[in-house]
């Protein structure tokens, strides 16, 4: 199972997916786990990429992966391979796939329709309060003259704030209105609404922006979550790129 985009699918040449942690090989509670770095069979991995990618004809030769470290670091790539401390990454290249590894953080695909250019963002917390949505867009501003109101963004599955569940010291690093308290020492966050003021402040169209209604701390059937399973949690991918015309 794996989930698309309204928005994106408009578009024949956007390639988009994002997997979820069913229809792998590896053994529960891994499932489709598409990460080296979490103790599952690496045979079992490697068939995992093997089914996602392979499952939209996109070649390991074409993708490129980031080594995230919930940074505000964003790097504009030409070329496929791992890019290190990195959470943001952007390309104008055709046939060139961009990749963020998720289990409760949030991945933002970013598409620029007048441009034809793409931007795959990795932002927990950490990444929303550091600014990187922030230079992701500056980036895209600078380098390639994006205009909000030409962009198309999907915000996906993540820590949602039924569950999010952060201290004080992690609250109050956002405005009142992305919190509310749980109890004496915990607060709830919403970090979709975050990103998503985020994207309306840059001048995105509200029709232009789709949030997954999905929480991948309470869907635990259909979604990784590092929150929940800890050491025992898989990892998720979502992928972005451009076909040649």
């Amino acid at each position: 199972m794996t989930l698309t985009s309204s928005l994106f699918s408009q578009f024949k040449h956007l390639r988009f997916r994002l997997s979820t942690r069913l229809g792998g090989v590896s053994v529960e509670p891994y499932g489709m786990n598409l990460s080296f770095s979490v103790g599952d069979d690496e045979n079992n991995v490697r068939k995992n990429r093997e089914l996602f990618f392979g499952a939209f004809n996109i070649p390991p030769s074409q993708i490129a992966y980031q080594k995230q470290i919930h940074s505000n670091n964003v790097r504009i790539i030409t070329a496929p391979g791992m890019y290190e401390e990195t959470d943001a990454l952007i390309t104008n290249v055709r046939n060139l796939s961009l990749c963020v590894t998720i289990a409760d953080c949030m991945p933002i695909f970013l598409f620029d329709k007048k441009q034809n250019v793409v931007a795959a963002v990795h932002s927990g917390w950490r990444g929303c309060a550091n600014g990187i949505v922030q230079n992701t867009l500056t980036a895209l501003e600078k380098e390639f003259l994006t205009q909000g109101e030409n962009l198309i963004c999907y915000v996906g599955p993540a820590a949602d704030k039924c569950c999010y569940e952060v201290g004080e010291e992690v609250a109050k690093q956002f405005p009142g209105k992305y919190f509310q308290q749980k109890n004496e020492n915990k607060f709830l966050l919403d970090m979709k609404s975050f990103v998503r003021d985020v994207l309306l402040s840059f001048r995105v169209q509200e029709s232009n922006i789709e949030v997954a209604p999905f929480c991948t701390i309470h869907q635990s059937d259909v979604f990784h979550s590092y929150r929940r399973d800890g050491k025992f949690s898989g990892r998720m991918m979502g992928v972005i790129g451009m076909d040649e015309k």
